[in-house]
């Protein structure tokens, strides 16, 4: 095999593995986090069947263009509003390709009942009947919560951790309602509903950072998915946290350091 053949093979090699890379992050925006479905038992009528096809062609369509978007399908019978939301960090190509999941996976998870909302790691949908009666339930409705069953028991773990997530409340407001960042050695996201007011955005996310702080004491990890934002928070390790002590601080104390005020 002469050098050019070699050379050849190296960069077919090279190509491969930039594809397989780049599979694997496309994919990792895919991952199922939640899905809520109607539990009613009747299926959609054939016309509002091909309405929630049309809704999700429209969809795949804006996902290019933009990551929040909204709209009513409607026909003489009946009306479907819906939007969807990819994370802010997303490609123009990563958000259609996310987006792109939603009709297939609408099918499989929900069997087209209304209301529904599936989440995936990288961006959501939601849809309901126009007519259908669901009341607003505000940002603050929690859809979903996890936390780690792996903890960090150390000394100033969960100060730092209230601190990470005080600052990704001021993050998210100052950065038009998104922010990925890392306070010591906690890794913290955040985003609202592209809707939200910045007010009412700060004030979504410091409910969620409060429930991540009640519910996931000394996980390693948490993420908590409102009806208005979600905020997830991942420790990487490497830092002492033997080296100093908060056990004489109290949480209501640590509190008032957020930098959150109501409007």
């Amino acid at each position: 095999m002469d050098s050019s053949t070699n050379s050849y093979t190296l960069i077919l090699c090279f190509v491969l593995i930039l594809q397989s890379v780049n599979t694997l992050i496309i994919d990792g925006h895919h991952k199922l986090i939640y899905n809520q479905c109607s539990n009613q038992s009747t299926s959609l009528i054939p016309s509002r069947s091909s309405l929630l096809s049309g809704l999700f062609q429209e969809f795949i369509a804006q996902s290019s263009q933009s990551r929040f978007f909204q709209t009513i399908v409607a026909d003489d019978e009946t009306a479907i509003s819906g939007r969807f939301q990819c994370r802010n960090d997303l490609t123009p190509g990563e958000c259609r390709s996310c987006v792109s999941n939603f009709q297939a996976l609408s099918e499989d998870l929900c069997g087209k009942h209304l209301p529904a909302r599936i989440q995936l790691s990288g961006c959501y949908v939601h849809y309901q009947e126009e007519d259908g009666g669901e009341a607003d339930p505000g940002p603050d409705r929690v859809l979903h919560q996890a936390c780690s069953k792996h903890r960090v028991k150390r000394n100033g773990f969960e100060e730092t951790k209230y601190a990470a997530l005080a600052a990704l409340e001021s993050c998210v407001v100052s950065g038009n309602g998104f922010c990925e960042t890392t306070y010591e050695a906690i890794h913290v996201v955040g985003q609202c509903a592209g809707s939200l007011r910045a007010c009412d955005c700060g004030a979504c996310v410091d409910s969620a950072a409060r429930i991540a702080e009640d519910e996931c004491r000394y996980s390693v990890s948490g993420e908590i998915y409102l009806d208005g934002c979600f905020v997830s928070y991942e420790y990487n390790g490497g830092h002492g946290f033997g080296s100093y002590s908060f056990e004489g601080m109290n949480r209501a104390a640590f509190l008032l350091f957020s930098p959150f005020k109501p409007c």
